[in-house]
């Protein structure tokens, strides 16, 4: 196989979904033959990942729970595997070897909850249940010999969601998460994992009867155009539909639908922001209520074909395949849920398309042209603005069109602080959580420099 994952987690992560993928077209449950799965992916005389195979083992257990969608009862899309997180060390202020034992102790001096202790040997030292990680024992050290040690999962998150339980283990704040995924591809562990519907996606192709009962449609996002570069991106429609969808469409026509609605929207408002990131429309109901107003009124891309897909076909199954974890929490809201059915990731597809044996490289083209070049640019920071753009060009010569383009969480952060205290001059907020924009997505398979564009001028038709 090729190399298309940017480390061992990502690679890990597929081989259980394409194991759980096979046993699920062939019928069976796949924790029925948990066993047979692991001796798979955990071969024995293999050198082990954890203290031991039994803890290896362990460990599939909940990744297989969770390639099968997960605790029922935790509400999160990013699930945590307990076991899997222990190997991080504890988060906060430590004091390192570089410590010298001083007489100055000025750490100590420092604290003013004396949770720096000197031990015999007149090195310091932090009781843990006393320190409110404030860092003033870290500045006051002459040797820098105090760090804050701060976990990968922690560090991706910017809407701190993510903190350490009473057990050592990371905990997400469902009040806090935006669902973006950033932990999902920083933990170099693969204890934060998003659920996944890949199972019951197979079960739908399966019991249409070849789309005699009902159509299944895969609905592919513009970003599609920067991942599974090792083969044309013909080819990978082609496979698309041998896995059983009745039809493939871009995602990019709904892109083509919301900045046509947006940019009436917005000359109707005179100040808008996009809703086509969940991740974003999310950040802004946590962090800023008062600016709820504020965000557009239209369905994001996805929803919007699938809204249009399910209009001309009212038993159609529609399933979403991009870069998105958090469109995964997208389809359970109330104004989506009756238009998209499930959502995969191309980490996903691609485990359903090799737990099939389909050779990418091996299938014929087939073409895919149903959106504009602007459509196709959502994927990208700035492509929604470009589109915009356009629409307002084409509806209004007298609209002033003043947008922001916000790259990732930081970017978010600033521009809607801004808006909060009205002192933003611009008049159109285009947010993007993941940096990038959808090139950058937690459910990519890559996200190295090379994929990091769009081909918007290249057409992919379809037949």
């Amino acid at each position: 196989m090729e190399k298309i994952f940017d480390n061992r987690v990502q690679e890990r992560k597929y081989k259980v979904l394409r194991e759980v993928a096979r046993t699920t077209w062939d019928g069976v449950e796949a924790f029925s033959v948990f066993n047979d799965i692991a001796n798979k992916i955990i071969k024995k005389g293999e050198t082990s990942e954890s203290c031991c195979i039994y803890k290896d083992r362990a460990i599939m257990a909940d990744r297989i729970r969770i390639a099968l969608g997960g605790n029922k009862r935790n509400p999160n899309i990013v699930q945590v595997i307990d076991i899997a997180c222990d190997e991080c060390p504890e988060a906060g202020y430590v004091v390192t070897n570089l410590c010298r034992g001083c007489i100055a102790h000025s750490c100590e001096q420092a604290c003013k909850l004396n949770a720096i202790f000197i031990d015999d040997k007149n090195k310091a030292h932090i009781n843990k249940s006393l320190c409110v990680e404030c860092g003033k024992c870290a500045n006051a050290c002459p040797y820098m010999a105090i760090h804050n040690f701060q976990r990968p999962c922690e560090i991706s998150c910017k809407v701190d969601a993510i903190h350490m339980a009473e057990g050592g283990e990371a905990e997400i704040d469902p009040d806090k998460c935006i669902d973006c995924g950033a932990c999902v591809y920083h933990c170099p562990f693969g204890a934060t994992v998003d659920v996944s519907s890949i199972a019951e996606v197979i079960k739908s192709i399966i019991s249409s009867e070849n789309n005699s009962k009902y159509k299944v449609y895969a609905t592919v996002a513009p970003s599609i155009t920067s991942q599974f570069d090792y083969a044309e991106q013909g080819q990978l429609i082609t496979a698309i539909k041998k896995l059983g969808f009745y039809d493939v469409l871009e995602v990019a026509y709904g892109a083509d639908m919301v900045a046509e609605k947006e940019a009436e929207e917005l000359i109707e408002k005179g100040f808008l922001a996009s809703s086509c990131c969940p991740a974003f429309v999310k950040y802004i109901d946590f962090k800023f209520p008062k600016l709820k107003n504020i965000v557009s009124s239209s369905l994001s891309p996805m929803a919007e074909l699938g809204k249009y897909i399910k209009e001309k076909d009212d038993k159609a199954i529609v399933v979403f395949i991009g870069p998105c974890i958090a469109k995964k929490a997208e389809v359970r809201k109330e104004e989506v849920k009756d238009h998209v059915d499930y959502v995969i990731t191309f980490e996903e597809l691609q485990a359903m398309i090799d737990s099939k044996d389909i050779l990418l490289k091996e299938q014929e083209e087939t073409e895919l042209n149903q959106a504009s070049c602007y459509g196709r640019g959502f994927a990208k920071s700035g492509g929604l603005t470009e589109a915009m753009g356009n629409a307002i060009k084409m509806k209004s010569n007298d609209f002033e069109f003043r947008p922001i383009a916000c790259d990732g969480v930081d970017s978010l952060r600033k521009t809607l602080m801004k808006a909060n205290k009205k002192k933003l001059e611009n008049n159109f907020i285009e947010g993007m959580a993941c940096e990038g924009g959808c090139i950058g997505g937690a459910g990519n398979l890559t996200q190295s420099e090379k994929n990091r564009y769009i081909k918007t001028r290249k057409s992919i038709n379809i037949k």
